[in-house]
């Protein structure tokens, strides 16, 4: 009976060591992954890309993902710790991503040589809390190329970043912190700010188009005088009259109109039918 006890006490530590040891990652050469959900695709630690003859320099670089990162920046869900990173052409990088969030993130880096990686991508993935390693390097023309997370809505909601290489070939559009924002956003403006500017804007519009403005104070003034003896006709030519004979009316004015229309209508069509001439 002791012994049973004993095997069965060694093979619950041995059970709980492997779970809360790290599973190792598979290595299928451009691509690392375990069933944790990280993942490293299109790793690169010594081929070189079309014009590089040797490695310029080695570049490590650690990037946090999560929720927090996007704070400083209205508009936006999820963010990186670094929006920019600048690297010498035939760099050596390699990166780490750790991820902060529950779920899963990604540092996608777009448009290097397919003769060195597949689809012209490097890759890395990690599902829930975790970090994951891996390393590329840089092509050798001076480029800036972009880094995001492809996980639907994650780009759009502020996970964008850029790297650049060597000289760099301007700033990519869209960068939280980087590129200009599309919509300046200013913390000290008091609440209703943006209301008062737009009616200023409509004022300045007016101001710029007199005759507008002097045609809605015409048709006030109009509108008030007219008014009167708008009213006052009104009574001459329906008061007495029942509902019947008032409905009556209406009618007979809305078909007259109507027959005018049509008579308007026939007169055009037949001098502008084909052979009418």
């Amino acid at each position: 009976m002791a012994t049973r006890c004993l095997v069965f006490l060694v093979g619950l530590l041995a059970g709980f060591h492997l779970w809360a040891a790290p599973m190792p990652m598979m290595d299928h050469g451009r691509m690392r992954m375990d069933m944790s959900g990280r993942m490293v695709m299109g790793q690169n630690t010594d081929r070189l890309p079309p014009g590089c003859r040797r490695i310029s320099e080695e570049v490590e670089i650690t990037v946090k993902a999560g929720h927090k990162y996007a704070r400083p920046f209205p508009g936006t869900m999820f963010g990186y710790s670094d929006h920019e990173w600048r690297v010498e052409p035939c760099a050596k990088v390699t990166v780490t991503l750790v991820n902060e969030d529950q779920v899963r993130h990604q540092w996608m880096l777009h448009d290097l040589p397919e003769e060195v990686y597949p689809r012209g991508m490097f890759h890395l993935e990690v599902t829930g809390p975790g970090e994951v390693t891996g390393t590329f390097i840089a092509p050798a023309e001076d480029r800036t190329y972009l880094v995001h997370c492809d996980i639907p809505q994650h780009t759009e909601k502020g996970m964008k970043a850029q790297l650049v290489v060597g000289k760099g070939s301007g700033v990519l559009p869209g960068i939280p912190g980087i590129s200009e924002p599309a919509v300046k956003y200013d913390a000290a403006r008091p609440k209703g700010a943006d209301l008062v500017d737009a009616a200023a804007g409509s004022e300045t519009e007016r101001d710029r188009n007199p005759f507008l403005s002097g045609m809605l104070v015409l048709g006030i003034v109009l509108a008030i005088v007219g008014a009167p003896y708008f009213l006052r006709w009104l009574g001459e030519r329906f008061f007495g009259m029942t509902g019947r004979e008032l409905n009556a009316y209406l009618f007979e004015r809305i078909m007259a109109l109507a027959c005018q229309g049509i008579a308007v209508f026939r007169s055009l069509w037949q001098r502008l039918r084909p052979g009418s001439a």
